[in-house]
């Protein structure tokens, strides 16, 4: 095969046949863009990282937060993880992130289903309803007086029920709903399907990409909440993770049980830099959502965009 041939074929494997080759320029002005980009997210992130490793003459020697680390040491994880408040508070947090996410997409499925659905009971005054939700609320204090008058105060329900619903998740999955071919669920009605069926063997099956983008804004919702259990929450034993997080790094109060002196934090039985435990406390909070986060980014394009625009 002669050698423009060649390029041509290439050339059509990589991009169409309207799309510019680019410029040398253009590839350097992107790769620069990308490389500070990158710098702008992983550099905080590793500083963070370092401080939460190091022992306390490195943090003096570096002024605070330290860019160059000098030694490694693990005693700010090893204290907090040994069964303390942070232990439990990270249990509370999963618990409540899992039990909270179930709830969340069986109802946001189930009201998301039953509005893609032409015919069904009370279909436009109950999604008219969820609409006016979006733009008018009760405010803080009735929706803290409801919360007390049902006496949830200082239980775990005050942190999942109020989150339990958001109208634009139910939307974007009744918009995925909707773009599901008529024809399959005809022929799964003659077939003697009942909705049931065809909502968990058809509907759910093809909507895999926007349920688990759905399921990863619930999760981390809920694994990132504070406030709730700041105004709910009484007892600190069942203080979730953020909480935990915000009196210690952001009000710089210690946790309970525990004391400070000159930047020395007492956790347990040893001494470790109370700015390492800050930064090691933020690391944990950030794990489950670095680990997630990998495993449901090849469906954003697909769920977000598709369930957005169609319907």
């Amino acid at each position: 095969m002669p050698a423009p041939a060649k390029q041509i074929l290439r050339r059509d494997s990589t991009r169409p046949v309207w799309e510019e080759e680019p410029t040398k320029a253009g590839q350097s002005l992107k790769s620069l863009t990308l490389t500070v980009v990158c710098a702008l997210i992983l550099g905080p992130l590793w500083v963070v990282i370092v401080t939460s490793l190091s022992d306390q003459k490195t943090i003096t020697d570096a002024g605070g937060l330290v860019i160059f680390p000098k030694s490694i040491t693990f005693n700010a994880y090893t204290e907090i993880l040994s069964g303390g408040v942070v232990t439990r508070a990270v249990m509370v947090s999963l618990g409540l992130t899992l039990v909270g996410t179930a709830i969340s997409m069986a109802v946001s499925i189930l009201a998301a289903y039953g509005l893609s659905r032409p015919g069904s009971f009370a279909h436009r005054p109950l999604l008219l309803t969820l609409l006016i939700t979006m733009f008018f609320g009760a405010g803080l204090i009735p929706t803290y007086l409801l919360i007390s008058g049902m006496g949830l105060i200082d239980s775990y329900w005050a942190l999942i029920l109020p989150s339990a619903v958001s109208v634009f998740n139910i939307l974007v999955l009744r918009s995925f709903f909707m773009s599901t071919a008529p024809e399959l669920i005809d022929s799964a009605r003659i077939d003697g399907a009942g909705e049931w069926r065809i909502l968990l063997q058809i509907v759910l099956p093809l909507s895999r990409a926007v349920t688990a983008v759905i399921a990863l804004f619930y999760a981390v919702g809920y694994w990132s909440s504070w406030f709730n259990a700041m105004l709910y929450i009484n007892s600190p034993e069942k203080w979730p993770l953020q909480l935990i997080l915000r009196y210690y790094v952001l009000m710089h109060q210690s946790f309970p049980g525990s004391g400070t002196n000159n930047g020395i934090m007492t956790v347990g039985a040893n001494q470790v830099p109370g700015l390492a435990v800050q930064m090691a406390v933020m690391v944990l909070a950030l794990i489950p959502v670095a680990i997630i986060y990998p495993f449901v980014q090849k469906h954003f394009q697909k769920g977000m965009l598709i369930g957005a625009v169609k319907g």
